[in-house]
């Protein structure tokens, strides 16, 4: 669903209510409502189709009024009940509203008396909801708007605001921040650990509603945290990417004192230019995999991961794999079998490289499939019901060897999905994204929805600087996000309106 300037495009869909009979459950699907009285190519009078962010809508003319209806019977060609369960999402810009006056945009009514059985309005000030229930006429209305899910459920009706976000902190850091990792202790409270590009991070805790300094820890250009518990023991890892006063390069495992009530150095692993932390648990056993980048200029090195030996109470080297300036891992399980992915970004020539993912078999990961990407930079496992999606963010296209030159920063991040019956994950959608490409440049990030058969839309777009990584949290107070900058000692805390 999407809109331009003066436009509107409405997607309902409904859910199936337990006393719905076959053919009625059948006919349940997706509903483009706009699509049953607007042509495909928007060639009709005082309409026309535009894109605005990404986000294709209509563009109503405010020189007169449009009513657009068509029968029922067209979307209920199976069953002639209306759903007692059902939602509508509205994506709305209206620049400029008379005073006093009121818009509909979707109404349903009687075929033969016109009488309102439910209705979606807005004035300059609210935006109304009104349906007609055999008991009594019922009227909602929210004092904001932007993008609104209105779900109905028996006799609760419910107004979400879902695109809008305040800013709530500017946390000042001790320098530009490569990442973020937000993570709870029992009894302690809220945390937030930032990676900090000079010789010092920190970790903030979350007080009266704000993030408070709360401990600084010695650095050397740390690009992520990663917090994990093995059994009571709390620790947070340290991705540093380059060597200490003496010139080797550790990275860093550190242990929660209960007794200090601060973090303290336990463990010190050989890394190279690490970018990345991944700890995850395979049959009760603890795992830690490292992302090395390059060892001086070579790209081409091994990864490691670690597995915790209980007896010594240390992570010890358990596999290497082969990566190109490996970026990121990403662990994930499905049934009983575990994955782990790797992102490639660069080979020494090209950033066009295959990022891999493994499978645990026998006691160790084997290749299971290669992705072509292109600089990438990210890995993300998300679920949407029993579907089972795995996103890449893919950040450059650069080939030293071409003739002419491809150094582009805009390029298209992919979405795959899992196939069960192929055993592999196909492509699911492209979204075209766009990466920093100098200290000055700024840039908006985007939210996409799943859309179901749309797939992934477009929805909101937030102005960053350099934003490098991005974090959610919620608390008793609300849902916030975090996000990281790259390009300046400042990150910023986002909360999350809604209604």
């Amino acid at each position: 669903l999407s809109a331009g300037q003066d436009g509107l495009t409405v997607y309902p869909w409904a859910r199936t209510p337990s006393r719905w009979w076959p053919p009625c459950f059948l006919n349940l699907r997706p509903l483009d409502i706009l699509a049953e009285v607007v042509p495909s190519d928007g060639a009709t009078s005082g309409i026309r189709i535009v894109q605005v962010h990404g986000a294709r809508g209509l563009q109503l003319s405010a020189a007169a009024p449009h009513v657009m209806s068509f029968p029922a019977s067209r979307i209920f060609s199976q069953c002639d009940l209306f759903p007692e369960e059902f939602s509508i999402v509205v994506t709305l810009r209206v620049p400029r509203l008379p005073p006093k006056r009121n818009e509909y945009l979707l109404t349903v009514v009687a075929e033969e008396s016109d009488l309102l059985l439910l209705g979606l309005r807005f004035s300059p000030a609210q935006l109304h909801f009104l349906f007609l229930r055999e008991d009594t006429a019922q009227e909602s209305w929210l004092v904001a708007w932007g993008l609104l899910w209105i779900s109905v459920l028996g006799n609760l009706n419910r107004v979400t605001v879902l695109d809008y976000v305040e800013e709530h902190q500017n946390l000042f850091t001790n320098s530009e921040t490569l990442g973020i990792e937000v993570f709870r202790i029992p009894q302690v409270g809220l945390f937030v650990a930032t990676a900090n590009r000079k010789a010092t991070s920190a970790v903030y805790k979350w007080t009266e509603g704000k993030f408070v300094s709360y401990q600084n820890i010695p650095t050397h250009q740390a690009q992520a945290w990663r917090h994990f518990t093995i059994g009571k023991k709390i620790f947070l890892a340290v991705a540093n990417f380059e060597p200490d006063e003496k010139g080797q390069e550790f990275s860093v495992i550190y242990k929660w004192s209960h007794r200090k009530l601060k973090f303290t150095p336990y463990q010190s692993i050989a890394t190279h230019s690490a970018r990345d932390w991944e700890a995850f648990e395979v049959d009760g056993e603890h795992f830690l995999a490292v992302a090395n980048h390059r060892e001086g200029d070579n790209h081409n090195i091994d990864s490691v991961i670690y597995k915790w030996n209980p007896a010594t109470r240390l992570f010890e080297a358990n596999q290497t794999i082969a990566t190109s300036g490996a970026y990121d891992w990403e662990f994930f399980s499905v049934g009983p079998y575990s994955f782990l992915v790797v992102a490639n970004t660069f080979n020494g020539t090209s950033t066009k490289v295959h990022s891999h993912l493994y499978i645990r078999l026998l006691g160790s990961f084997q290749l299971f499939q290669s992705f072509p990407t292109f600089g990438a930079a990210d890995w993300e496992v998300f679920h949407i019901g029993e579907r089972i999606f795995l996103a890449v963010a893919n950040s450059h296209s650069y080939d030293v060897e071409m003739q002419v030159q491809n150094d582009s920063y805009v390029i298209n991040s992919v979405i795959y999905e899992l196939n069960v019956t192929a055993q592999a994950f196909v492509k699911f959608q492209d979204i075209l994204t766009c990466r920093y490409a100098s200290p000055q440049a700024g840039g908006r990030v985007g939210a996409w929805r799943g859309k179901g058969y749309e797939g992934f839309v477009a929805v909101h777009s937030l102005p960053t600087v350099g934003c490098r990584d991005w974090e959610a949290f919620s608390t008793t107070a609300g849902a916030y996000l975090i996000y990281s900058s790259a390009k300046e000692p400042l990150s910023r805390v986002l909360r999350l309106r809604t209604c």
